[in-house]
């Protein structure tokens, strides 16, 4: 089903490309729409992931306002491209708050960015709902993050390739708090397993060339290796190591589902990869397919239907749920709601929940891993997760508002 798209800034460098989303039949509705603030990057490199998201997001707008939008309120998307840039996320976000008066605000992909408005979020009063996989902690009122987290990824998936492979893990990491925190992650989890990290690298983004990087693994000689480099350039990492034979069995808690790298390098470059994630667009049962069969036709090109497009789209039906319950788009009264409980989606994954305590979102996790020909398999279905961690070091977003990000280090010592 088409959309109306109106383009209205367009600057030559592409600093600003805004547009408006309208389903068509906004304009029959007669209450004025609900707007709805997007900030995904659709260009520059984090593009690969971003793309699916607001595809996502435009997917879930057409089928709520086909249904009767959001309390009779056709949901009106205004999205603009930030490329990347934290500086743009926060121009963008003080624009879509000041200028354009949208009522709840979606988006970001890279932590930092996450980082970048949500002071400004909170300050503004309007509700942030953060739809990406990251590195958890985070303890906000005025967030829900709808995305997995590291009780629901790493808890999970360290001590399975700490058994299968070996107790010696080498991490290459996107030098950001992504990056940083999820690398604290896997050291604390690797010594509860007994093991060690040899060696960590942490690389800025926009890097492509690991010549140096791929010889220091060589020489270390890891058991596994634990991939959270970030972006597109940063994927580069994978042809060449395959080039250089480097042959190593890895684990990651973004890859496959979320970069989809299997699906854009050649065989095998991929070869060994291990990951748990909520969705990925290989998992076959009949809830999948049909969300599968809706997104292909309405995005038949689309490359691969990633775990932040999924998230996307699953986000505008949670705020649907949030904002009925609530009857407002407040931050107040939408925070009220998650505070009572009882929040649930059914999504393509299974039903999924808000915990109370942490706004964060319960989610069916599944082991996966690639073949040299870059099949996926599913190795095991772990159930429907809470994420629990956030509870551990003391945060209860019913009884107080922390508005910090928390990291393993802050668990209290054993």
């Amino acid at each position: 089903m088409a959309i109306e798209r109106r383009t209205a800034l367009t600057l030559a460098s592409g600093l600003a490309a805004a547009a408006v989303l309208r389903h068509p039949l906004a304009r029959a509705q007669s209450k004025n729409p609900v707007k709805v603030g997007l900030l995904e990057d659709i260009s520059g490199d984090l593009a690969v992931y971003g793309r699916p998201k607001l595809n996502g997001s435009i997917l879930a707008m057409e089928e709520i306002n086909k249904a009767g939008g959001i309390m009779g309120r056709p949901i009106e998307l205004i999205h603009l491209d930030p490329q990347g840039d934290n500086a743009r996320y926060q121009e963008f976000a003080r624009r879509l708050v000041q200028r354009d008066k949208v009522e709840v605000l979606i988006g970001g992909i890279t932590s930092a960015s996450r980082e970048a408005i949500r002071p400004i979020l909170k300050r503004a009063g309007i509700f942030y709902y953060y739809t990406n996989q990251y590195e958890g902690g985070v303890c906000d009122r005025n967030m829900v993050s709808t995305g997995a987290v590291p009780e629901q990824q790493f808890s999970t998936l360290i001590p399975f390739m700490a058994e299968k492979f070996g107790k010696r893990v080498y991490t290459i990491a996107a030098d950001y708090n992504f990056g940083q925190l999820s690398a604290e992650w896997t050291r604390t989890l690797m010594k509860e397993q007994g093991g060690q990290v040899i060696g960590e690298e942490f690389i800025p983004l926009g890097v492509s060339q690991f010549a140096q990087t791929i010889q220091n693994i060589q020489r270390a000689k890891p058991d596994w290796l634990m991939c959270l480099n970030v972006g597109a350039a940063q994927d580069s990492f994978f042809e060449q190591a395959a080039a250089a034979r480097l042959d190593v069995p890895m684990g990651s808690s973004i890859k496959i589902m979320l970069g989809f790298e299997h699906k854009r390098f050649a065989p095998p470059a991929l070869n060994g990869m291990h990951a748990v994630a909520n969705w990925f667009e290989e998992i076959d049962t009949p809830e999948a397919n049909a969300f599968k069969a809706r997104w292909r036709a309405r995005w038949p090109e689309e490359t691969y239907i990633n775990d932040m497009g999924y998230n996307a789209y699953v986000t505008l039906f949670l705020l649907k749920v949030m904002a009925e319950k609530a009857n407002s788009f407040k931050a107040a009264d939408l925070h009220k709601v998650a505070a009572g409980g009882g929040i649930a989606v059914d999504a393509p994954e299974g039903r999924i929940t808000l915990d109370p305590q942490s706004q964060h979102m319960s989610h069916r996790m599944r082991m996966i891993s690639v073949d040299k020909d870059h099949k996926v398999t599913i190795l095991k279905d772990f159930g429907d997760i809470k994420p629990y961690w956030l509870g551990q070091v003391g945060c209860d977003l019913t009884k107080k508002d922390d508005n910090e990000q928390y990291s393993p280090s802050s668990l209290p010592r054993r």
